[in-house]
């Protein structure tokens, strides 16, 4: 089982995190792009939810305003009931980097680097201690299994290795929510299913809301519920918790 229902059993909290009305337009005139055209979603504490969509839906700009990487042309963005708009760039950047963790297809690892420097650049960048920098990088490296690891470089590593290392890097801050953007899209099937085994295992330690940006319908599948956005707006899923009967399980390939 991958899921950690129960957790928003009967939605009576405040979402976590929640759309309103968001839009999201590029450029004007003739180059004009509507990316969102009005998506409203509530995403609440300790669920697994799957964005889903093909290239160009409008899926990851959902995900960017989401995690404050960018803001709705109109609309809200609601954390735990406030309005992101209302808070200072600091408010912002502290929030990113202490309450969201991000793992991206793409690895964006400092390859000559010693992966215990990449894990803890978030701790750097907040100011902690190198001794507690240290640590808590240890700790997350251990709990992917990586930690024999510390020391080398991050260019020295398998595909399969640097997304854990990325994995670590996003757990470090101890975050509540974490993003993750086609987490196994430059993986093969095998270490893609581990991988995917390690996020949900951790999410459901934790209690850590996940939120999954794929076009993966097996991915998407193992995940509490899921929204499918098409040209910008949501089309189907369900916004609402999976019904207790639901096996949450990968589906056999």
């Amino acid at each position: 089982m991958h899921s950690c229902s129960g957790h928003y059993g009967g939605h009576m909290t405040t979402p976590v995190l929640e759309a309103r009305g968001l839009t999201r337009t590029y450029g004007r005139g003739s180059t004009r792009f509507d990316a969102l055209k009005g998506v409203s979603l509530a995403v609440h504490q300790g669920e697994s939810l799957a964005i889903v969509g093909k290239s160009g839906s409008g899926k990851s700009t959902l995900m960017h305003l989401l995690a404050l990487l960018d803001k709705p042309s109109t609309g809200e963005v609601l954390l735990d009931g406030t309005d992101a708009a209302s808070l200072g760039a600091r408010e912002v950047n502290r929030t990113r980097n202490s309450t969201f963790g991000f793992v991206f297809q793409q690895f964006f690892l400092t390859p000559k680097t010693s992966v215990l420097d990449n894990v803890v650049l978030p701790l750097k960048i907040a100011g902690v201690s190198a001794s507690e920098r240290k640590r808590r990088g240890m700790a997350a490296l251990d709990a992917l299994g990586l930690a024999d690891k510390a020391k080398s470089d991050a260019n020295d590593l398998s595909g399969g290795q640097k997304q854990r290392v990325v994995i670590a890097r996003a757990l470090v801050g101890e975050p509540s929510v974490i993003f993750a953007d086609e987490p196994t899209g430059n993986l093969d099937s095998n270490t893609g299913e581990i991988v995917e085994d390690l996020l949900f295992g951790l999410q459901r330690e934790r209690g850590i809301t996940l939120v999954v940006v794929t076009h993966d319908e097996e991915l998407a599948a193992r995940c509490d519920r899921s929204v499918n956005v098409r040209d910008g707006l949501i089309v189907g899923g369900s916004d609402a918790p999976a019904p207790a009967t639901h096996e949450h399980g990968r589906h056999s390939a």
